[in-house]
């Protein structure tokens, strides 16, 4: 299947699990985030499994450039171009998350019965895994 992970044309509880590894942070602004999350959260009738990196990891893993997306996202953007990270500076292309931003995600769609994972390298939360258990 090709399509818009924000409006995907399967049916509600189509898959047992809905598996998201590192996409995210790609789909553009929050709001779009949201959608994202949403719909994988419909179309599946067990969960959701989603991966993504920590905002807060001292090094950003796809730029492999550290500290500067710790900054508000504005200074974050402006750095990257600067760098002649054009694509990645662009919202619609990485848009990084926090454990807080997972979190306000679930509440403003309603999801109760989640949980946040943490991976951890030299102490630090690289990434961040979110394990949504749908209740019957």
């Amino acid at each position: 299947l090709k399509g818009d992970g924000r409006n995907i044309e399967i049916q509600d509880n189509f898959f047992d699990i809905s598996y998201s590894n590192a996409t995210i942070e790609h789909v553009g602004s929050y709001q779009n985030q949201i959608k994202f999350l949403s719909e994988l959260f419909r179309i599946s009738k067990e969960g959701v499994f989603l991966t993504t990196p920590n905002r807060f990891f001292p090094v950003d893993l796809h730029t492999f450039i550290p500290i500067i997306h710790m900054f508000p996202k504005k200074i974050h953007r402006f750095i990257l171009n600067i760098l002649n990270q054009k694509f990645l500076a662009k919202e619609e292309n990485l848009n990084l998350l926090s454990k807080n931003d997972l979190i306000n995600i679930c509440k403003t769609l309603e999801i109760k019965n989640y949980k946040i994972k943490k991976i951890k390298i030299l102490g630090f939360t690289s990434n961040l895994i979110l394990v949504i258990q749908k209740t019957s």
